[in-house]
């Protein structure tokens, strides 16, 4: 997967270290200054993936993205835990038991904690109805979720996507997915 003229603001990249340490082949290139920010080519390989923990001073910078990690984290072999990450039950839903449910609903094997949760991989995820609960984050977890699930995947409120990336459901079906 090639991303040419990304964005590679430090305070939103957090991301992509953690997928690295999870042992995702991601490189960096064309790196530049436009319009006062960092952009680039980011280049992504499949690879295995090992389970991780995200906590402590790491989690500010990734409280939009958990939702994400949370998927990679069900290929990934091992328990990722997610932790002090409390305010993403005060969001636009309480996306920790938002990530939970759309992601048990698929198979996955998910614990959840106060400030947190847990998920054990690799897990062979299959399609099902799920609802984005409005939540634009969820939503592209899901789409991007359905992608790896076997069988169909019905996402309820999948429109919510719009609010940050309107153009996702035609980029996502440009990367041959339906």
């Amino acid at each position: 997967l090639v991303l040419r003229d990304t964005g590679l603001n430090p305070t939103r990249t957090a991301s992509l270290a953690v997928l690295k340490r999870m042992g995702a082949q991601i490189e960096i290139v064309d790196e530049r200054i436009e319009q006062g920010e960092p952009v680039g080519t980011i280049r992504v390989t499949a690879a295995p993936m090992q389970a991780t923990v995200v906590e402590g001073e790491e989690v500010p910078n990734l409280i939009d993205e958990i939702p994400i990690l949370a998927l990679a984290a069900t290929q990934a072999t091992g328990v990722t835990t997610f932790r002090d990450a409390a305010e993403l039950r005060v969001k636009e839903t309480d996306r920790i038991e938002a990530v939970a449910d759309t992601l048990r609903r698929l198979g996955a094997r998910v614990e959840t904690f106060a400030d947190g949760l847990a998920i054990e991989g690799p897990t062979a995820l299959r399609g099902n109805v799920v609802d984005s609960g409005g939540d634009h984050r969820i939503a592209m977890m899901a789409g991007v979720a359905a992608q790896v699930a076997s069988g169909t995947t019905t996402i309820l409120n999948a429109e919510a996507a719009s609010v940050s990336y309107p153009d996702f459901w035609e980029h996502l079906e440009g990367l041959s997915a339906s």
